[in-house]
C-alpha cells in the first residue's frame, strides 16, 4: 500500500525519498520496526482486555503438571496480538500487486480465523476440548488446498510449481510431477495440504511453556527472510546457484513482521506469561511457515528451520506409538517419554521452564544456521 503511495508521490510530485521505498530492505526494516512497535503497545490494551473481559487459559486437570495450575487466570487469545502485529505491516509494505504478499497474508489470517474459534469455545463457551478435531483438520486441510491450487495453477508459478530444493545438492531439484506434467497436482495438492496441516499441529503442539513458541517462531521468521530475500533476487540467486523465483523477495517483508511481532509478543510471553498466544497464534503461525516452505520451495529444510517443531511432533507420535503397541502386547500401556511433547518431559526430568525454552532456542539457532549452510554448502 505505502509503496504505491510513494510511487505516485515520487512520479507525480518528485517527492524527496519517495524512492527509498521502492527498496525491498528499506521495507523489510519498517515492518520490523512497525511490528515490533504494534505488539508492544497494541499488545498492553489487548491484555488488560482479555483480562477485564475474562478470557483466561484453562488448564485441563489431567496435564500431570502440578505447577501449571499457576498458570490458571493468565489471559490467552493473546494470538491476536501476533496476527495484528504481523498482518498489518505486510499490507502496508508489502507490493499491493503481490501475488506472495496475498498468499501469505491468506493463510495466516484463515488459520488465525481456525484458531481463534478454538479459542473462543474454550475460553468463552469454557469448553476444554475446544473445536471438534474434524472442523479443525477441515480449516487446515481447505487452507492448504488453496494455497496449493494457486502455487500449481496459477501462470506466475508455472516454470517452478512441482520442483523443490535438494538441500546440499548443486543443481538439483525433486520434480513432483513423477506422472507428467499434467498430473502433477495429483503429488502437488495432498503435500500442500499434509505440509499446511502438519506444520500448523506441530506448532500448536509446541506452545505449552512461556515464551517457547514465540520464541522459536521469531529464529524461524529469521531464517526464512534470508531464503525470501536471496531466492527474490536474480543476482544473489545466480551467485549461489539457487532457484530464482522472481517476486518472492516480498515475502522477507512479511517474514520480518512476523520476527517483529513474535519479539514484541515475547515481551508479555516470557516466563512468568502476562498472556498466552492460545490457537489463535500457534495455528496461524505454524501455517506461515508451511506456506512460505511451499512458496520458497524449501520443502525438504522444514525438519531443520523447524526443527524443533518436528522434534516435538514426532516425541508424540512414538509416544502414541508405543504406548498402543505395547498395550495390545503387554496388557498394559509403556512410554518412552515421561511425557509428550518432549518438552514436558524435561519438565518432569526437574527442569526449569526458563532452562528448557533457552535451550530449545539455542537448538533452533543452531537448525537455522545448518539451514543457511545449505546456500553455499552444495
Amino acid at each position: 500500500m505505502l509503496y504505491e503511495l510513494f510511487d505516485w508521490l515520487e512520479k507525480t510530485y518528485e517527492f524527496p525519498g519517495a524512492t527509498a521505498m521502492a527498496f525491498i530492505s528499506t521495507r523489510t526494516a519498517l515492518a520490523a520496526v512497525f511490528s515490533l512497535l504494534i505488539s508492544l503497545f497494541i499488545g498492553r490494551r489487548i491484555i488488560k482486555w482479555l483480562s477485564k473481559m475474562q478470557l483466561k487459559e484453562v488448564i485441563r486437570e489431567d496435564v500431570g503438571l502440578d505447577h501449571h495450575i499457576e498458570k490458571v487466570g493468565t489471559p490467552s487469545m493473546g494470538g491476536v496480538i501476533i496476527l495484528l502485529a504481523t498482518l498489518i505491516p505486510t499490507v502496508l509494505f508489502v507490493r499491493m500487486d503481490s501475488i506472495y504478499g496475498w498468499l501469505i497474508f491468506f493463510v495466516m489470517f484463515s488459520l488465525g480465523i481456525v484458531g481463534f474459534i478454538d479459542d473462543y469455545i474454550k475460553v468463552v463457551k469454557k469448553d476444554k476440548s475446544g473445536l471438534a478435531g474434524r472442523f479443525k483438520i477441515a480449516g487446515q486441510v481447505l487452507v492448504g488446498l488453496v494455497l496449493g491450487s494457486v502455487l500449481y495453477f496459477h501462470p506466475d508459478f508455472e516454470a517452478f510449481n512441482t520442483l523443490s530444493t535438494v538441500p546440499f545438492a548443486a543443481d538439483l531439484n525433486i520434480d513432483y510431477a513423477f506422472f507428467g506434467e499434467q498430473w502433477g497436482w495429483v503429488i502437488y495438492l495432498p503435500l500442500a495440504v499434509f505440509i499446511i496441516t502438519a506444520v500448523s499441529n506441530a506448532t500448536n503442539l509446541t506452545d505449552g511453556l512461556d515464551g517457547l513458541a514465540s520464541g522459536i517462531s521469531a529464529i524461524c521468521g529469521f531464517v526464512f527472510a534470508i531464503f525470501a530475500y536471496v531466492s527474490g533476487r536474480v543476482d544473489f540467486s545466480g551467485f549461489l546457484d539457487i532457484m530464482y523465483l522472481p517476486g518472492a523477495g516480498e515475502l522477507t517483508i512479511f517474514c520480518a513482521a512476523l520476527v517483529g511481532a513474535c519479539m514484541g509478543f515475547l515481551w508479555y510471553n516470557t516466563n512468568p506469561a502476562s498472556v498466552f498466544m492460545g490457537d489463535t497464534g500457534s495455528l496461524a503461525l505454524g501455517g506461515a511457515f508451511g506456506a512460505l516452505a511451499l512458496m520458497l520451495h524449501k520443502e525438504l529444510l522444514l525438519p531443520f528451520i523447524c526443527g524443533v517443531f518436528f522434534f516435538e511432533t514426532l516425541s508424540v507420535i512414538i509416544q502414541t506409538t508405543y504406548f498402543k503397541y505395547t498395550k495390545r502386547k503387554y496388557g498394559e500401556g509403556r512410554r518412552v517419554f515421561l511425557m509428550a511433547p518432549i518438552h514436558h518431559h524435561f519438565e518432569k526430568k526437574g527442569w526449569s521452564e526458563q532452562k528448557i525454552v533457552v535451550r530449545f532456542w539455542i537448538i533452533t539457532v543452531l537448525l537455522g544456521l545448518i539451514s543457511l549452510l545449505t546456500l553455499k554448502i552444495r
